[in-house]
């Protein structure tokens, strides 16, 4: 999958700030009291407690002598804590299904939409499956990204089944020689445990319809909910175990601490980041830079 270097440049975070500001009001990392002061602006730039107080430490190990010293030192310590598994999509099969999910308005349609444009590029020949049978406008706006990315898109029968809708486009994608179908499901909240088990159903029914799919089940996260997103990884974890993270929305105010924390506990690693509503306006995610883009 093709890489966005400006995308990097446009990533934006309240973390940013809240670190840069902390960093250089906390003295210089030889100053009493430095690395307390460290851990308190890691717990508000939402990595948690014990992750914050085990960064710090990490930091304060690395003996950094100067505020800069400690960013680069700090850096370096959120993307040791983070995930270590691989990070590119396995759309190795053929085709290859990925499954994508989370809470409502979180950006799954807009990240179908992309990606499918983005594998486009890559020399792919994806099918999009609009299975947010629910919601008349779910299918329109999967449609017009679709569009967007010149792409075909497979739309289940508004309020139809979306297993229904799942199992029908993985046997288009068959019998027409897509080689990636890209699923983008209903917004459900992590504590509707009736949803939740509907989730699991279209997996199992991507699994009859494909067997070993879904290849990639993405959870995707707004960037600007900072640790409330780490409640909704545990949850959606239980009901459909994620196979990689989506960082959506992450220009203008997001907060982006939290996917730490989430990439610790559960040891899931983050996929994909995007950035704006152009359809190029994604990108694979790249630890060093990601950590970078939080302190510096």
């Amino acid at each position: 999958m093709g890489s966005g270097p400006s995308i990097w440049d446009r990533v934006a975070t309240r973390t940013r700030t809240l670190f840069t500001e902390g960093l250089h009001a906390a003295g210089t990392p030889l100053t009493p009291g430095f690395y307390d002061e460290l851990t308190e602006t890691l717990i508000a730039g939402d990595l948690g407690p014990t992750l914050s107080g085990r960064v710090a430490e990490g930091v304060r190990r690395r003996r950094p002598n100067t505020v800069e010293g400690a960013q680069t030192a700090l850096a370096d310590e959120l993307a040791a804590a983070m995930s270590t598994r691989p990070r590119a999509l396995f759309i190795d099969a053929r085709p290859a299904c990925v499954l994508l999910y989370g809470i409502n308005g979180s950006g799954k349609t807009t990240t179908a939409g992309k990606l499918a444009y983005l594998l486009k590029q890559d020399g792919f020949n994806p099918l999009l499956v609009a299975a947010d049978t629910y919601r008349a406008a779910g299918i329109e706006q999967m449609q017009l990204w679709a569009e967007r990315a010149g792409v075909p898109c497979f739309a289940g029968q508004p309020g139809g089944d979306p297993g229904a809708a799942v199992f029908d486009g993985l046997k288009v994608a068959l019998h027409r020689g897509h080689d990636v179908v890209l699923v983008d499901t209903a917004g459900r909240l992590q504590t509707q445990s009736n949803l939740l088990g509907e989730l699991a159903k279209i997996a199992r029914v991507a699994g009859k319809a494909l067997p070993g799919a879904p290849h990639e089940s993405l959870l995707v996260l707004d960037g600007n909910l900072g640790q409330a997103n780490l409640a909704q990884a545990r949850g959606f974890n239980e009901a459909l175990k994620i196979t990689g993270l989506v960082l959506a929305k992450m220009d203008g105010t997001a907060k982006g601490g939290a996917v730490v924390a989430i990439e610790t506990e559960l040891d899931v690693p983050t996929k994909i980041i995007g950035v704006g509503e152009g359809v190029a306006d994604l990108a694979p995610f790249d630890v060093s830079m990601f950590a970078r883009s939080l302190v510096q």
